[in-house]
């Protein structure tokens, strides 16, 4: 028994109109917010101070963040480094400061919360030529993607199924960026990885879909291309629900049990999740028929054997 049942199929192409336009204007306002307000880039990618700290027992973080807040370092980020009992405390870059002054500070902070003896293990300025180089990488991993997701989708298929899975994912890419440009949320190396993860993610969908397409187009032979895609989105409808929706639920886990440093990736799965859902279902598909896809692009051309309609004597 389906999640979903459905007698009859969904006309999901008729809203593909102003499904695009919709789309349109949610990439438009998320690049108004990117190049106008900007993204609050984390200190992976600002550079700043790292200061590595030991203890004698299990450091309690929630309690550390609270001192450290208090001592005037309340964007510091604290994380547990290799094991419970040793630390990495990450500030933003400060000037006119000597970072080891900031690093004895610091363990002066812990010292008042912490029962046993802190050990300071190292102080490190962070430049921030290093996070440009990681702002480019980044980026790079993404373009990569991109062109191996086309190439791969324009063999499997053909260029219009293609060009419209690639168009759907950089709208899914650039509305999450979007989102942490106007809810100020920071933009981390995890939130970077979750980007890459909803990339994954989403192609997978879309080539449900497309596999969906090809093979309706092979049993609806006298069906319409719209009819044969409203089919095909229709019967993986179950399928892509449940699997959004089990995927959500642990993503919510996350962000409530995960702590502050999986906030940011645990939003951004769970916002591309369901921004990835919409568009593999009426971007992906929908620029598809647009650009004139056709029954013949997925089926192999029958060529007629010689003689074969000839009739015998």
């Amino acid at each position: 028994m389906k999640f979903l049942d459905f007698k009859e199929p969904l006309n999901f192409m008729r809203f593909k109109s102003p499904a695009i336009i919709l789309s349109l204007l949610l990439v438009l306002g998320s690049l108004f917010s990117i190049f106008t307000k900007g993204i609050n880039f984390g200190l992976d990618f600002t550079g700043g101070i790292v200061v590595e700290a030991g203890f004698e027992q299990q450091a309690d973080l929630p309690k550390i963040r609270t001192a450290l807040a208090a001592d005037g370092f309340p964007d510091a980020i604290v994380q547990y480094f290799g094991t419970s009992t040793e630390v990495m405390i990450r500030i933003a870059p400060r000037a006119d400061v000597d970072q080891a002054v900031v690093g004895e500070q610091i363990i002066k902070s812990i010292q008042k919360v912490e029962k046993g003896e802190v050990t300071k293990r190292r102080v490190e300025q962070v430049s921030a030529s290093v996070g440009d180089e990681l702002k480019d990488d980044g980026m790079l991993a993404l373009l990569a993607s991109f062109i191996g997701i086309m190439m791969y989708v324009a063999f499997r298929f053909e260029w219009r199924y293609s060009v419209g899975a690639v168009l759907a994912l950089i709208h899914d890419v650039i509305v999450t960026m979007g989102m942490f440009s106007i809810t100020g949320m920071e933009f981390d190396l995890t939130v970077l990885a979750a980007l890459l993860a909803l990339v994954g993610y989403s192609i997978n969908d879309t080539i449900v879909v497309f596999d969906r397409i090809r093979e309706m187009f092979r049993k609806l032979r006298e069906a319409t291309v719209e009819e044969t895609v409203n089919d095909a989105i229709t019967s993986t409808l179950s399928r892509t629900t449940i699997t959004s929706g089990t995927t959500a639920l642990s993503l919510v886990a996350l962000f409530y049990l995960g702590g502050p440093l999986l906030h940011g990736f645990a939003a951004a799965l769970l916002f591309g999740i369901a921004i990835g859902t919409y568009s593999s279902i009426y971007v992906a598909s929908s620029i598809a028929v647009l650009l004139g896809a056709s029954r013949e692009d997925l089926l192999p051309e029958v060529i007629e054997k010689e003689g074969e309609n000839t009739p015998s004597l």
